[in-house]
């Protein structure tokens, strides 16, 4: 693979609408001296309006990071990172929670559920923070709930769900105020094939409608052909962006194999 990458698309059609990421040289460390560890080394990336990326790579190239920069779950430390043209570094701390409620939705890969809620009241929780009434969010949370497959559990605890449930609870969390980027840690890791081509079929239908945009980080090859574009990381950086797995791993990659 080069070792740099542009950081537009080869795709005309998505090049064609607006930004809703910009990022460039973008740099994170952790640490200090000679302890530090350069999580990325100088990130050239794009992410339009209306399309569905996947960051692909190794354990540890820094895809996590990314993301979290992306949407100001962490500071970077040097460059450029805008969303839909507005800077974190630009805002005060009020200002930067409210844009992220209203504009980022985000998966972590761990769930982060609060286990003496329903799972309907957590998926109200950004509703709520943003606002809306009660009633009124939890009527949204439990829409929701349905449409990943868990309308008949809205009353249930997290700790009554499986891993796989859990997962989808938080992406319904992350979808429900109809966020304009939606950013996922590995949102089919814990999901059989169907529920998982169903949860990702769901996330891609959500980015076409509004214009919105989904930036996904994963090791599932079967859901690579739901992507727009895919974005290689190796060791800090992306190396290479491609219009489809095969132009990264070849034809003969099958579903199911390390990736």
């Amino acid at each position: 693979m080069s070792t740099a990458a542009p950081a537009h698309s080869m795709n005309p059609a998505a090049s064609a609408r607006g930004l809703a990421v910009r990022c460039r040289n973008v740099v994170k460390n952790y640490g200090t001296g000679q302890s530090v560890v350069r999580a990325l080394r100088g990130i050239d990336l794009d992410v339009y309006e209306g399309e569905l990326l996947m960051l692909v790579g190794p354990s540890g190239c820094g895809k996590t990071t990314l993301i979290s920069v992306i949407a100001g779950v962490l500071d970077r430390d040097e460059g450029e990172c805008s969303v839909f043209g507005r800077d974190y570094a630009q805002m005060t701390s009020a200002q930067r929670t409210r844009f992220r409620g209203e504009t980022i939705g985000f998966v972590f890969q761990s769930y982060n559920l609060i286990p003496t809620l329903t799972i309907a009241e957590n998926v109200s929780v950004p509703l709520l923070l943003n606002g809306l009434n009660r009633h009124e969010a939890l009527r949204r949370a439990n829409d929701m709930l349905a449409k990943v497959g868990l309308g008949e559990r809205v009353k249930d605890t997290p700790l009554r769900l499986s891993g796989g449930q859990q997962q989808r609870v938080a992406i319904a969390r992350a979808l429900v105020h109809e966020p304009r980027l939606i950013v996922c840690d590995e949102p089919t890791s814990a999901l059989d094939h169907e529920t998982g081509h169903r949860v990702v079929e769901l996330l891609k239908s959500v980015a076409m409608s509004g214009n919105r945009s989904l930036v996904i980080v994963t090791h599932d090859n079967r859901i690579f052909d739901f992507a727009d574009r895919i974005a290689h990381m190796d060791d800090g950086q992306v190396d290479k962006i491609v219009g489809s797995a095969k132009e990264l791993y070849g034809p003969n990659m099958q579903p199911g194999s390390p990736a």
